[in-house]
């Protein structure tokens, strides 16, 4: 079955009770019980949901995996999989996370005894050389953010199963329609669906997509155990969201590519990042490892701080905001906004300058999001 017919169906069959075409969100918080031990399958709504399972079921089929379970953020998601470790485990990250990732990591977890060494991404070596006996964990993003750096996922996997090393990739920049890690020698995926699974900014939400039976067991007791699940109407809205997962990345794409050339071009940007451009260092590794370059740009402005900020300002179309990956365009300053808590020394270390933007790219018309840009960079 292809893509675009699981994010359909899978997990979607009509409601046995009704005929309902469309998962039914089972608005409830508690199941009643025909006796003593003798359930439908759903006892309480932490634990269960059906219009949840629906949404981790179709999920796993979008990741080639086994097993998806749902969250009440992506941050919820991470933190149930950092639950995996014990006082002096040690990760192994790309240094090049979302802020969030690495506020969690620096200022929570290391609070437990469980410390984070940050390495290049790009050269899968570096994380060779940074494992310990203690390092339980290899964390990824690709594209990264704000940078948009790869990780060479299947190269870091094979490190990873040679040491008996867990595995874990951030897709949510590239979505399962671009990149599909478990594929690739990933151990497990996390998505903030909050971004373009739901794809209309308008729910929160948290992913992990696995193989392992073992580790989804563990995983799905600290689910419920911790209790960062996402309401039925969440998920519903998610499960909604991505039934046109494949026609907008689609259109992010076109849209994109288009902005990223008008950019490069353009005698006030310095630098353009974006995997799709034949001038990214990566490109080729972008060809191998994704079916297509996504909707995330960042570039760098020739001009200083006030510089920047009158262009992130004036746009009309792109509208400033945090977030990524809804149907509209958005426009982001990394050092104030989603990277405003990483430490200097980390920003500078990856580029993350004053006047560095990066863009969600929309599904708007092409014409009318570069004619938006134009006035902003001339005005």
């Amino acid at each position: 079955m292809e893509f675009e017919t699981k994010a359909i169906h899978i997990g979607q069959e009509p409601d046995p009770t009704t005929g309902a075409t469309i998962t039914p969100i089972y608005q409830t918080s508690t199941f009643t019980q025909d006796g003593l031990g003798k359930h439908k399958g759903y006892e309480y709504s932490r634990t269960g949901n059906p219009t949840r399972f629906a949404l981790e079921t179709a999920l796993a089929s979008l990741e080639n995996g086994k097993y998806g379970l749902c969250f009440a953020s992506g941050l919820a998601a991470t933190t149930t999989i950092l639950c995996l470790l014990k006082s002096g485990d040690e990760i192994v990250a790309g240094d090049d996370l979302y802020g969030g990732t690495i506020r969690l990591f620096n200022r929570v977890f290391s609070n437990f005894n469980i410390k984070t060494i940050y390495v290049d991404c790009k050269d899968p070596k570096n994380f060779e050389s940074a494992i310990t006996p203690k390092t339980k964990l290899i964390w990824l993003e690709t594209p990264t953010n704000p940078m948009l750096r790869l990780c060479d996922i299947k190269s870091i996997g094979g490190i990873a199963k040679q040491k008996k090393i867990m595995l874990c990739v951030d897709n949510t920049f590239a979505s399962p329609y671009f990149q599909q890690p478990l594929d690739l020698g990933a151990d497990m995926v996390v998505h903030s669906t909050t971004k373009y699974l739901g794809g209309h900014s308008d729910v929160v939400g948290g992913a992990i997509i696995l193989n392992d039976k073992d580790i989804y067991e563990k995983i799905k007791f600290y689910q419920n155990a911790i209790g960062g699940t996402p309401g039925p109407f969440d998920s519903w809205l998610v499960l909604r969201g991505i039934k046109t997962l494949a026609v907008r990345m689609k259109k992010h794409e076109e849209n994109a590519m288009k902005v990223a050339e008008f950019l490069e071009k353009h005698p006030k940007i310095k630098k353009v990042n974006y995997p799709g451009l034949k001038s990214h260092p990566q490109y080729e590794l972008a060809k191998k490892q994704m079916s297509g370059f996504g909707g995330m740009i960042s570039f760098e402005v020739n001009g200083d701080k006030e510089a920047t900020k009158k262009i992130v300002e004036s746009t009309e179309l792109f509208a400033l905001a945090e977030s990524l990956g809804g149907v509209e365009s958005l426009i982001n300053h990394p050092f104030t906004m989603t990277h405003v808590g990483v430490p200097a020394e980390h920003k500078a270390r990856l580029g993350i300058v004053e006047n560095l933007i990066r863009l969600s790219v929309g599904i708007e018309d092409t014409n009318d999001l570069i004619n938006d840009l134009k006035k902003a960079l001339e005005s």
